[in-house]
């Protein structure tokens, strides 16, 4: 007769507490994987860059919302031992990547915006060259054109200004390449605006245009403590502009360029207005090297921009029915 062994109350009961221990340490490890999960999701979606971890069939183990906004360049990507660029929709983004067992992770960075500035600044760099071994030789010519001037018949004259309009034209561009390739520097004085005025009606002459415009300038006089030369430069590529726009208008032989002048406790304010034709792409108006003119060269607003905010103000395109540029800048 063979024997069977017997549980004992003390043997079942600490079976049962085992149980609920092995329970409640899974339970507990369970949790703290739990835990564990959100905060990995939570880190990586608070990382900058998209996050992909991939399994090894090629499905998405993991993700943050940037790497969803992008699931299409997730198909372009493939593994490699350094970090290397992909063009996607016009942006530019650096990849980074990295094995761990059957999974690959993925990192993605748009560098759209470092690639622009590194581009900028090697045109720069090449435009202020260009502009240096420029200079010579358009110094000789003006000062040249302006001993021929003097010696020519009159009937000849005309020729001879246009010689010198292209020149200043040329001048022009070199001053506003190098200004942006080094940087814009103040030099404070104290004048009256009919000084500046006297410099503005200077550059206009020399600019040159074929339509009947009238300029409208502020009569009355007022003291400015600024940068006198960056501010010729500032007002004359807002006129040139004007005068441009007004040029391409082929509904109208005539055209007009209005400053008004108002004046707070804090600053100067001028409002620059043209009869010309509208402005085609608002958004690329303060961009380096970007102009719709043929003329223009792309520096002109955004050195404004930089004018002005070397003097403590700001240029702005304001939302208005009639073209209007706002300048503001600070008045001590």
């Amino acid at each position: 007769m063979s024997s069977q062994a017997v549980v004992t109350p003390e043997e079942l009961n600490l079976l049962i507490e085992q149980t609920y221990k092995v329970e409640n340490d899974f339970n507990e490890l369970k949790s703290s994987y739990a835990h564990l999960q959100d905060t990995v999701e939570k880190v990586v979606e608070f990382l900058p860059n998209a996050i992909w971890i991939v399994n090894g069939d090629n499905t998405v183990f993991l993700q943050n919302s940037k790497a969803r906004d992008l699931l299409e360049l997730l198909k372009l990507l493939e593994f490699r031992d350094e970090d290397y660029e992909l063009k996607f929709n016009s942006l530019s983004y650096l990849v980074k990547s990295s094995k761990y067992k059957d999974k690959m992770m993925f990192s993605v960075i748009d560098i759209t915006e470092q690639k622009r500035k590194e581009n900028l600044a090697t045109m720069g760099q090449m435009a202020a060259h260009l502009s240096h071994e420029i200079r010579n030789p358009i110094g000789s010519i003006s000062l040249l054109s302006s001993t021929l001037k003097k010696r020519v018949p009159p009937e000849n004259i005309p020729i001879v200004q246009e010689i010198q309009k292209s020149v200043y034209r040329i001048d022009r561009i070199i001053k506003a390449t190098l200004m942006f390739s080094k940087g814009v520097e103040v030099a404070k004085t104290s004048f009256m605006w009919s000084d500046l005025r006297t410099s503005i009606d200077m550059s206009i002459g020399y600019y040159g245009y074929s339509k009947d415009i009238s300029f409208i300038f502020p009569q009355d006089d007022f003291k400015i403590s600024a940068d006198k030369d960056l501010l010729e430069m500032l007002f004359s590529n807002f006129i040139a502009n004007a005068i441009d726009a007004i040029e391409l208008d082929d509904d109208h032989e005539d055209g007009i360029v209005e400053i008004v002048y108002r004046c707070d406790k804090n600053y100067h304010k001028f409002y620059i207005y043209d009869t010309g034709v509208d402005i085609e792409s608002k958004e690329d108006l303060f961009e380096a090297f970007k102009s719709t003119k043929l003329k223009g060269n792309g520096l002109g607003l955004i050195l404004c921009r930089q004018i002005a905010e070397a003097h403590n103000g700001s240029v702005n395109l304001l939302n208005t029915k009639r073209k209007c540029f706002e300048i503001k800048l600070r008045l001590a």
